[in-house]
């Protein structure tokens, strides 16, 4: 099927026409080099509009968070993060497994946040015996506690924290453009307590590859090299920067649009029998929802494929629907349609009403 409604994640939205035409033109050099002058371009677009000094283009958002914590801290050093963290969940030990890096995960609240206290009480005393705290990393907004946003109020409070314990801080802002439009802030406000933050272009902003890494410019330049290290250095690099160029002048200002479909998803869920949601955390364009059996992920997600849907299924009980700007409410009306199907066949029950009331 041609037709196919893609809400695995925001990554799948394809690039746009526009990007297609800047990737097709564009003027490229070696990055290895640091002569690419589309990279450069984006590089400098990209620190100027999260207020820092310099940027760095990196393959993927797992190697920008890779490459800031290894820029940051000294090996064997301890990240305080929390424990449905994507780098600590998702991103397969890297910090640990490449940079000697222990992780010192505290709980993650229902929102994503972080409670000082528990920040504070993680930090290492000096003690043979212990590793010392290097890091504390933040994530903004947070993927797995369904899009919530990090206020800028926490983030500058647990900023603070650490670095009055001399503790550098990263920011896996992944979407942090989603949670600055949740917000109503700039994205600069909400990253400039942050030592270094990482976002990603192929996120909401639909470019096919890339992440950014923001920071001061001696940062950077310890997070290039890393990047070296990493294989993730790259030659004519400006046929990708190309897109990011076109995304952080047209795709930032549109995310409110992505938000409004992912509510209007959720509340459409939420009407089904089998189907909860926890509204108030449908923040942006993230939508988690839990099935009560005997619906379960697994079913659902196999009759949404059949039915030319794709979902992420998180778990034997839950599935994710991640909204972007190829996703209407149109696409919204027929995945609601199809999950009433789904659950008169799987749970045995009939709607009194459409999920749309």
């Amino acid at each position: 099927m041609t037709d196919v409604i893609d809400l695995r994640g925001d990554w799948a939205a394809p690039p746009t026409p526009a990007m297609r035409r800047a990737m097709a033109e564009a003027e490229v050099g070696d990055d290895n080099s640091h002569e690419d002058p589309t990279v450069i371009r984006l590089e400098e677009r990209a620190a100027e509009i999260l207020g820092k000094e310099a940027a760095l283009f990196v393959p993927s958002g797992t190697m920008g968070n890779l490459v800031s914590i290894l820029a940051l801290t000294e090996y064997g050093t301890e990240i305080i993060l929390g424990d449905r963290s994507h780098a600590y969940v998702y991103e397969v030990g890297s910090a640990a497994v490449i940079g000697g890096h222990p992780y010192r995960p505290v709980p993650n609240d229902r929102f994503g946040g972080l409670n000082p206290r528990d920040v504070e009480s993680a930090i290492r005393p000096p003690n043979i015996h212990f590793p010392r705290t290097g890091l504390l990393m933040l994530e903004n907004t947070h993927n797995l506690c369904g899009g919530t946003v990090l206020s800028v109020e926490l983030t500058r409070q647990l900023c603070a924290l650490a670095h009055a314990h001399g503790i550098p801080v990263h920011l896996d802002g992944s979407r942090i453009f989603n949670a600055a439009a949740a917000l109503g802030v700039p994205a600069a406000e909400l990253a400039q307590d942050a030592d270094t933050v990482m976002f990603c272009l192929s996120k909401g902003l639909a470019v096919p590859v890339g992440s950014m890494v923001c920071g001061s410019a001696e940062v950077i330049e310890r997070a290039r090299q890393k990047r070296k290290l990493l294989g993730g250095a790259m030659r004519q690099a400006g046929v990708l920067a190309a897109a990011g160029l076109v995304a952080l002048e047209q795709m930032i200002d549109r995310l409110p649009e992505d938000h409004a479909t992912a509510r209007y998803l959720a509340e459409g869920l939420a009407l089904l029998p089998g189907f909860v949601v926890d509204l108030e955390t449908v923040q942006t364009n993230i939508v988690f929802c839990t099935l009560e059996p005997p619906l379960s992920a697994e079913a659902v997600a196999a009759a949404l494929r059949d039915a030319g849907i794709r979902c992420s299924v998180f778990g034997a009980q839950q599935i994710r629907f991640v909204t972007h700007y190829a996703i209407t409410r149109a696409h919204i009306d027929r995945v609601l349609s199809a999950l009433q199907q789904i659950v008169c066949e799987l749970g045995g029950t009939r709607l009194a009403v459409g999920p749309n009331g």
